[in-house]
């Protein structure tokens, strides 16, 4: 694989990184589509384990990133509608207020349904924070084992 070829490589792996922190952008199947390209261009061994490793890691945190927030917000009685009001406020917000917007919205839309829902601004704002937190800590499983295939992969082009 020429070196034009590891910088692209790398560029989409980056983007996928980016995309774990961006609202509706992909960012796994991006960094693994990334190792999937230089796998298939390689054609090595040490190339074959990194793909079958980054896929095992990114399927593991698909598993993670719903199960351990959705286990906190259950705790804390949020209902899942909070979230979909939230993330079409989200969507909303991304087109009104250019990327910014989303989390704006998404924070405002969380906010309003749980006031609606509990009545005082008290309630409805530990509430949002409680869910906040149970999506920041999705948003960090993703990155951690994004992190950890891109590094795998850097690894992997150094070690040849």
């Amino acid at each position: 694989m020429g070196t034009w070829q590891l910088v692209a490589v790398g560029l989409v792996m980056l983007l996928g990184l980016f995309g774990v922190l961006v609202p509706g952008v992909p960012g796994p199947p991006v960094v693994w589509s990334g190792v999937l390209w230089w796998a298939l261009t390689e054609k090595s061994g040490l190339a074959w384990w990194v793909l079958m490793g980054s896929t095992a890691v990114l399927l593991l945190n698909q598993a993670l990133k719903w199960l351990l927030p959705a286990r906190r917000m259950k705790e804390a009685g949020i209902p899942w509608q909070t979230l979909y009001i939230g993330g079409a406020a989200g969507v909303a917000g991304f087109f009104l207020v250019p990327v910014v917007g989303a989390v704006i919205g998404f924070v405002g839309g969380l906010y309003g349904a749980e006031r609606v829902r509990l009545g005082s601004h008290d309630n409805a704002w530990g509430s949002t924070r409680t869910a906040m937190r149970a999506v920041g800590l999705a948003v960090l499983i993703e990155l951690f084992a994004c992190l950890l295939v891109v590094g795998a992969w850097a690894g992997a082009v150094l070690a040849r």
